[in-house]
């Protein structure tokens, strides 16, 4: 795109899902793979990705429009790597182009509600070891 657009890319990242959020000057719009958000698939997660929305108020996302694509993971990893990836895109739109105060703002509120938000999780999953059948189980073991 062209510079003269004010648009900022984020991404936001859990476990192996990566998405992927484009944030530009629009109204409102919010697209998931070119879907609307609001038919996320499982349900029960929809509100979830709506937190950050939600949080901040719906007029906060009035002016933006935001694209977002997400590859990897699994069903909820995706939507917390898609709500990281919004929360962090209308904080560093609002950096860019509206005032630091504002976003300092957004920042606070997202921070104490879940960090998560924000700062991506960096829980991986341990490796298995030689001994057990896990990465901590041990097998057991008799003494007669």
């Amino acid at each position: 795109g062209g510079a003269a657009m004010e648009s900022v890319q984020c991404f936001g990242r859990k476990k192996t899902a990566v998405a992927v959020c484009y944030c530009k000057r629009g109204r409102g719009l919010i697209k998931l793979n070119g879907k609307p958000i609001e038919l996320i698939e499982p349900e029960e997660m929809r509100f979830k990705v709506f937190e950050p929305i939600l949080l901040l108020g719906r007029q906060r996302f009035s002016g933006v429009d935001m694209r977002i694509r997400v590859k990897g993971g699994g069903k909820v990893s995706q939507i917390y790597a898609i709500r990281q990836a919004i929360a962090k895109a209308i904080v560093s739109y609002y950096q860019k182009f509206v005032d630091e105060q504002t976003k300092q703002e957004l920042k606070e509120v997202l921070l104490q509600y879940d960090r998560a938000l924000l700062v991506a999780d960096p829980r991986r999953c341990e490796p298995k070891k030689f001994g057990g059948r896990g990465a901590r189980a041990r097998s057991q073991k008799s003494y007669r």
